[in-house]
């Protein structure tokens, strides 16, 4: 599996290059978030290990190309220990955050946790019925692509995966808790103001009129349902 590094740091690179590697992946490097664009662009990769703090592009710029075009794993490094930068990352598509310094064996944990879940995922879609339609939306599994009124919607992978949850449970209604384990894979771990960001980022990509939704619903108190209330097509 190709998975690319994107730090300005150059022992931070080889460092995470030589651990990676000793687990059999293969690594690709670039020293700003353009040379890692350019990488994306020409080569596949399976995840992409990103500094925040990067010279030309930096790794929240990337982090917003990456996600208007893929939906490959992301996880962040930053030297700030800021929740307004996790929350940014979180927001823009990111998978998991990792603040340096760090344990590389940890990190390398949570490359692999990472493409355990996208393995898994994209198999239990596959295997699913291809295409679901509410409303005016739909999504199509095996592109993991969605739509509305048969144009694309430009989703993050976490947007993209909350839609689906969504869209397979219809008017059935959800916790944040619920939601997080659902979408980000953690049972114990739980964290509010992350599904809060990417709810609303979705609204803002699937509603009219994100205050006045007409899909995706607030039950005050609860959480959030998929109900569609608008004229149907």
């Amino acid at each position: 599996m190709n998975i690319l590094i994107a730090d300005d740091e150059a022992d931070i690179r080889n460092l995470i290059k030589i651990s990676l590697e000793e687990h059999g992946y293969t690594v690709l490097e670039a020293q700003n978030g353009k040379e890692a664009w350019e990488l994306f662009s020409t080569q596949y990769v399976d995840l992409a290990i990103l500094d925040v703090m990067m010279p030309v592009m930096d790794g929240f710029s990337l982090l917003r190309r990456i996600r208007e075009h893929k939906i490959t794993p992301v996880i962040m490094l930053t030297a700030r220990a800021d929740d307004l930068d996790k929350v940014l990352g979180l927001g823009l598509g990111a998978d998991d955050y990792v603040a340096k310094p760090f344990s590389v064996a940890e990190l390398i944990a949570r490359v692999g946790a990472q493409l355990r879940r996208s393995h898994e995922y994209l198999t239990a879609t596959g295997q699913a019925s291809a295409r679901i339609t509410y409303g005016s939306l739909s999504i199509d599994r095996t592109g993991c692509c969605a739509f509305k009124d048969g144009v694309p919607i430009e989703l993050g992978a976490k947007e993209y995966r909350l839609l689906l949850h969504f869209m397979e449970n219809p008017e059935r209604v959800f916790t944040k808790r619920q939601l997080y384990a659902a979408v980000w894979d953690e049972e114990f771990y739980y964290d509010d103001n992350t599904v809060m960001v990417h709810i609303s980022r979705l609204r803002s990509k699937i509603e009219d009129d994100p205050q006045k939704p007409t899909y995706l619903k607030t039950i005050r108190g609860i959480g959030y349902k998929l109900h569609y209330t608008g004229k149907r097509p």
